[in-house]
């Protein structure tokens, strides 16, 4: 058993090792493909996606650290409310943002009309949003969630005692805020702002929407549109080597996350208990939690509500009821057998690491586990590039039609990216049964069999249960992927919004769009089940939480 499931996850590397083979091999073909992307796209990719990350990382920096200390060492009106609203942001995804802002602030919106008709003015009042700069405010917007958790938590309970210990040298609540709590907290604010990095590299919808020259979009753009399968390869290969360093920076963060906690014995202090404030400082602090919250997820989700009212009153053959049932259902298809086969697989590799430590399944597994910090279109290239290497040495295999024209190539490209989100769940779960009873069920005589199955698995409902709702959200809302490898006839709501607002069609584009932000529910179903994504790499020694 274990033997077989070192091949599984082995097999589930292989898209990554495939894009990193793609340098072992440069022949005199690759090398002159190599060079033409360096003297053609390759500067304006880099570019491009440094400024577009330089934005963002100081953008969820500057706003996940500021809500993070004002809801945690302060007391002002609806900051009990604020400690979860200021997650709403994270479960919207950013191509749906961008769509929703898009519509909102063209020239010829009517906000926008409005508004110049009572200045009298003609001239646009503002930027394009699509633009740089207005990528890099959406992807903020979406992302600062990521350092807010980890910057709330590491002030909530790590800072306390050093806190206190300020306050009684006489040093004010603002020397304690600047020297104290937010360099104890920097590590945590690195983290999370590592995972927002990566996220912004991975996004391909809110790329190819605003017409920015990224890596992700220059891979599809190079795979789909070209066809060099060589120059995909290696753009994927370069940002995969990028995110493998924000991946390693995330992990030392992680790490020194560690030493600077504090253990209980100052919970009940004086300086646990926020700072009441009064007048134009609660005023500023109200402000300053409810804007991210507004614009990232409140007036989004109303501007696409009313987007889908008037298609619906306005329309001349009504909202397209049949083909959303179509999309909705190639959704759930995908969604739930790749949510089954995660948790599965995930159930598996829990019960054997748990069993016996040492071998090759260890490792393995945590090679497995760095999937979920990949690209999608760096999966996709990865499953491809081997896909046809077969194909032109055998053509009569078929492999190209298994991975292309059927449903195999998605699963296998989902299980790939998230099989870690339901391990992690599980490891968790795991992490809560004490081993005692392992030992209880051998010496009773009890098979592995029997200890899993009467034992482990309703101890771990609920786990397993979460594991699958996350991998069923987050393949819903998979959005490169699912464009590279979908079969004909298989268009999720991810691509069908996508495509719509690619043809200008926004108002057609609500509805699907709203649908995958319906899935907010879901993510809050099982908050105390799952860890915030700083643990996407699925590190089995990590506190078992994962709001989202």
């Amino acid at each position: 058993m274990r033997h077989l499931l070192t091949a599984v996850c082995v097999l589930l590397a292989l898209p990554v090792l495939g894009v990193l083979g793609a340098w072992l091999t440069l022949d005199p073909a690759a090398l002159a493909v190599l060079r033409h992307q360096w003297s053609t796209v390759l500067p304006e990719y880099a570019q491009q996606s440094a400024l577009l990350s330089a934005g963002v990382g100081l953008g969820v920096v500057l706003l996940g650290s500021a809500t993070a200390a004002a809801v945690t060492l302060y007391q002002f009106p609806g900051r009990r409310v604020f400690e979860w609203a200021l997650l709403l942001p994270l479960a919207m995804p950013a191509y749906v943002l961008a769509y929703a802002w898009t519509d909102a602030l063209q020239y010829a919106s009517p906000l926008h009309a409005g508004l110049r008709e009572l200045l009298g003015r003609r001239q646009p009042l503002w930027p394009d949003v699509r633009s740089l700069p207005g990528a890099v405010l959406l992807f903020v917007l979406c992302l600062y969630p990521y350092v807010y958790l980890l910057a709330r938590a590491a002030l909530g309970d790590r800072a306390v005692r050093m806190m206190e210990a300020a306050r009684l040298l006489g040093a004010p609540m603002r020397r304690r805020v600047l020297e104290v709590a937010l360099p104890m907290a920097r590590p945590a604010i690195a983290a999370g702002a590592a995972l927002a990095l990566m996220e912004t590299l991975a996004d391909y919808g809110v790329g190819a929407y605003f017409g920015l020259a990224t890596f992700s979009t220059g891979i599809y753009k190079a795979w789909l549109v070209l066809g060099d399968r060589t120059a995909a390869a290696q753009l994927a290969a370069v940002l995969l080597l990028v995110v493998a360093a924000l991946l390693a920076a995330e992990r030392t963060a992680q790490r020194r996350m560690r030493f600077t906690a504090s253990r209980g014995g100052a919970a009940q202090s004086a300086e646990a208990r926020p700072l009441e404030l009064h007048g134009a400082a609660a005023a500023a602090a109200w402000l300053l939690c409810a804007l991210p919250v507004l614009l990232g997820f409140v007036l989004p989700v109303a501007w696409l509500g009313q987007m889908l009212w008037q298609e619906a009153a306005q329309s001349e053959f009504g909202l397209p009821l049949v083909r959303f049932a179509q999309w909705a259902a190639s959704s759930f298809k995908l969604a739930g057998l790749a949510a089954v086969l995660a948790t599965l697989l995930a159930l598996a590799l829990g019960f054997a690491l748990r069993q016996r430590r040492g071998g090759l399944l260890q490792p393995a597994a945590r090679v497995l586990s760095l999937g979920y910090a990949v690209p999608g279109a760096v999966i996709a290239v990865g499953i491809l590039l081997p896909v046809g290497w077969l194909q032109d040495r055998w053509p009569q295999a078929g492999a190209a039609a298994l991975v292309t024209g059927t449903l195999f190539g998605l699963l296998y490209a989902y299980l790939v990216r998230f099989s870690a989100v339901a391990l992690q769940s599980v490891e968790a779960g795991y992490a809560r049964v004490p081993v005692s009873i392992d030992e209880t069920a051998r010496m009773l005589g009890g098979t592995a069999r029997r200890l899993f199955r009467e034992l482990h698995l309703p101890l771990l409902k609920r786990s397993a249960l979460a594991a699958a709702l996350l991998v069923f959200v987050d393949v819903m809302k998979e959005l490169p992927a699912t464009l590279v490898l979908r079969p004909f006839g298989s268009d999720t709501l991810a691509v069908v919004a996508y495509n719509f607002a690619r043809d200008e069609r926004l108002a057609e584009a609500a509805l699907p769009s709203l649908a995958i932000v319906a899935e907010v529910p879901m993510h809050w179903s099982f908050s105390g089940e799952r860890r915030s994504r700083t643990r996407r790499t699925s590190r089995a020694t990590s506190a078992p939480w994962r709001p989202r």
